[in-house]
């Protein structure tokens, strides 16, 4: 859906008329290039503080990838990387702020800044700990100032044994993918299985299921994952078949009509799985309705109808692939939250309710799914550019769109984009994280 306020910024009278009138000027985000996909370009300054674990691991990888790995910056721009592990005292905090205070203004527009950290349980002493923790309170503080420049911060915490699956989210956050996606934490753990794949097609030969593919946000994770060498599944309602059968095989995938809360839904999506390959790579529950209402007035028909499309079907579908081993070795589940899981919003206790349920997914099953190796992740979208969203009365429509740090609403491909590094084969140390792409909203930050 087009976003004039945004158009209206960026173009040459636009900027001048609203610099003059203090209005707020949203920046064009760089997002990914269709035919140069997981490109990464530009320059790079990697700082470290005293004790720092992994600026030399990180180092190394930049140093194979077409990004420019920089001692000082001088009067360029580019993206800012510091590796604050090693902090564990508040005098050792100064050490943060001063890699900022220097270089701060150097972040390119539309530039990244990633900070690395432990998480807190994996830190050395109770006082390393505490202020490892405050790396978020940085991170997010951070994300706000550099927010107008269409330029995110984000945080990576190594856990225990996580070490070796910090390149495949470093890598995500510096890419144009990452670019609604601000002062997030991801945690990086011990892999669950081999990461071994290409970064410019890391899903070439595998197969994944899309529910809710033929519009919308589920239309441009099928896209992502066919850009990325993916055979997709996709499955939505019957009344939506002919537009989804014409884009699975513009896409070169398989079409799957199904109402997948009708009666015995599940159990045919697994034998079709099953019929196709002996090793599904991953399913993305996007499938979703809202219906609604102030609870007063909200009846146990649309209660009941949104927890059986937005949770139930989830559930028994998870349930019926997890009686086989197609997942097993490999496996990926990602869910599709929201904002409204985790700050709530008017109107929507049945949808807040479900997709709450849908971060609860990620914390029951991560553990048991990683002893197989499969990992579970979710993405609680904010305020996307959607035929829904296009319905919201036009107040409402452009707060949702000002309110967050980078001053206007995410696209489709913002949440497919994150998707896509959850479900690829390097993100096997990325389980049980939930990620908001919402450009640092207001709604629940």
């Amino acid at each position: 859906m087009s976003d004039t306020y945004l158009e209206l910024a960026n173009s040459a009278l636009g900027k001048k008329l609203f610099s003059a009138m203090g209005l707020p000027e949203p920046v064009a985000l760089d997002r990914e290039d269709p035919e140069q996909p997981h490109k990464l370009i530009g320059k790079v300054l990697l700082g470290k503080a005293k004790g720092a674990l992994f600026g030399d691991q990180i180092g190394d990888f930049l140093q194979t990838t077409k990004l420019e790995l920089k001692k000082n910056l001088g009067d360029e721009k580019g993206h800012l990387i510091f590796d604050a592990s090693g902090i564990a005292s508040a005098e050792q905090s100064a050490q943060l702020y001063g890699f900022f205070h220097r270089n701060i203004k150097s972040l390119k527009p539309c530039g990244r800044v990633i900070v690395i950290g432990l998480k807190s349980s994996a830190a050395d002493t109770t006082e390393h700990g505490t202020l490892q923790r405050g790396l978020h309170g940085f991170v997010k503080s951070l994300a706000k100032e550099i927010g107008r420049h269409g330029a995110t911060a984000n945080l990576l915490l190594v856990d225990k044994r996580g070490e070796a699956a910090i390149e495949a989210p470093i890598r995500f956050l510096l890419s144009a993918g990452s670019a609604f996606m601000n002062a997030q934490v991801l945690t990086a753990a011990n892999p669950v299985v081999a990461m071994q794949a290409d970064w410019q097609q890391p899903l070439l030969g595998k197969m994944l299921v899309v529910t809710g593919a033929a519009r919308g946000i589920g239309l441009a994770i099928a896209e992502v994952l066919a850009r990325d060498g993916a055979v997709v599944i996709g499955v939505d309602v019957p009344q939506a078949e002919e537009e989804l059968v014409g884009t699975m095989r513009r896409l070169g995938g398989l079409a799957l009509p199904l109402d997948i809360t009708s009666d015995g839904a599940a159990t045919l999506l697994r034998d079709f799985c099953t019929a196709q390959t002996p090793a599904l790579h991953g399913i993305i529950h996007n499938a979703g309705v809202t219906r609604d209402k102030m609870l007063s007035r909200m009846t146990d028909h649309q209660w009941n109808l949104l927890i059986e499309v937005n949770l139930g079907s989830v559930q028994r579908i998870n349930a019926a692939l997890l009686e086989t081993e197609l997942l097993d070795n490999g496996g990926k589940i990602v869910g599709v939250a929201s904002i409204s899981g985790i700050a709530g919003n008017v109107g929507q206790t049945n949808y807040g309710f479900s997709k709450s349920a849908v971060i609860g997914m990620v914390e029951t099953l991560a553990e048991p799914c990683a002893a197989r190796g499969i990992t579970v992740n979710a993405v609680a979208p904010g305020f996307i550019e959607t035929q829904m969203t296009a319905a919201i009365p036009f107040i409402t429509r452009q707060m949702g769109r000002r309110l967050s740090s980078l001053g206007q609403g995410g696209l489709p491909i913002d949440v497919a984009e994150v998707i896509g590094f959850f479900v690829s084969p390097q993100a096997a140390g990325i389980n049980g994280n939930v990620v908001r792409v919402c450009g640092q909203s207001i709604l629940g930050a």
